[in-house]
């Protein structure tokens, strides 16, 4: 495990928190390898195995969604025009960016959006290798809903695509001045290796991929599926985190409210279908079961069941 440690050190430390998701797999991969050292070499090719959709539905996403501005105009107008009307008039990007942005000086706001823009690569994988390793239960009953969410919001990038406020700002579409923020604050720490990650993987992105926003809907899905094993004392703090979520990609120009929002009822979706539809599964299995038990000597014996 140590040797795992200062590779990946040395790789957070030159180049950044990975973005591309096959490089971030190879990385959870390894330290799986690392975490059990000690078992055959199926128990490691196993894992490729288990991950294996998930890595191609991941790795479809990022390459699909980039095409899919292709096949429709963005809707650009409709978001802005929403978040208006919650809001009296105001879009919150440009108000916060008029509190808190500043060209010249890199606050350590600007440090923490950063850091928490950044952790969308990262939080939602690395707390399905924690299941994965801990409970193959939970862990399946995570990525189920993990992966109802995100082939969701891909669908809906193909037929809902739509501009995030700085791309409206950047072409005109809305009089209001936005920049894209997210990654400045890596640099003011030393770590411009990440910044330059994040920024390649920005620009080979798709741009018009605002609806729903993928990176709140994680963030509110990893809190959602912990709730019920955490005491409501606790709910507030780990509600911090989409919240969070919220704040950095409203005030670095990445998405509207409106974006959180439907990603937010996205979850819920994933949640109830999901739910249902495993309550619905586990009921069948379970007359299956009954109705293929043989019946026991006593039973197969009685006079009622011979009349029958």
């Amino acid at each position: 495990m140590g040797i795992y440690g200062a590779a990946l050190g040395t790789f957070l430390f030159t180049l950044g928190l990975p973005t591309d998701f096959f490089l971030l797999f190879v990385w959870l991969w390894l330290a799986t390898v690392a975490w059990n050292i000690d078992q055959p070499r199926g128990f490691h090719l196993r894992w490729l195995k288990d991950w294996g959709p998930l890595l191609a539905l991941l790795i479809f996403y990022d390459l699909s969604r980039a095409a899919a501005k292709l096949f429709q105009a963005p809707h650009i107008k409709e978001l802005p025009a929403a978040d208006r009307a919650m809001f009296g008039g105001t879009l919150p990007t440009t108000w916060l960016q008029d509190k808190l942005y500043d060209p010249n000086h890199v606050h350590w706001w600007d440090v923490f959006a950063s850091f928490v823009y950044m952790s969308h690569f990262v939080a939602a994988m690395t707390v399905a290798v924690v299941l994965y390793l801990r409970s193959r239960a939970l862990w399946t009953a995570f990525m189920r809903r993990f992966l109802f969410l995100t082939a969701a919001g891909l669908l809906t990038y193909f037929v809902y695509p739509a501009a995030p406020p700085w791309w409206a700002s950047k072409f005109g579409y809305i009089t209001e001045h936005v920049e894209r923020t997210s990654g400045r604050g890596w640099g003011a720490i030393g770590l411009q290796g990440t910044g330059k990650m994040l920024g390649a993987g920005q620009a080979m992105s798709n741009p018009v991929a605002a609806m729903p926003s993928l990176h709140s809907g994680w963030a509110m899905l990893i809190i959602a599926f912990f709730l019920p094993f955490v005491r409501k004392r606790w709910w507030p703090l780990l509600f911090a985190y989409p919240l969070s979520m919220t704040f950095t990609l409203v005030y670095t120009g990445d998405h509207y409210i409106i974006d959180v929002l439907v990603a937010w009822t996205y979850v819920a979706l994933a949640f109830i279908i999901v739910g249902a539809t495993e309550r619905w599964w586990a009921r069948r299995k379970r007359e299956r079961a009954e109705a293929n038990a043989p019946m026991s000597p006593a039973v197969a014996s009685s006079p009622l069941t011979a009349v029958n």
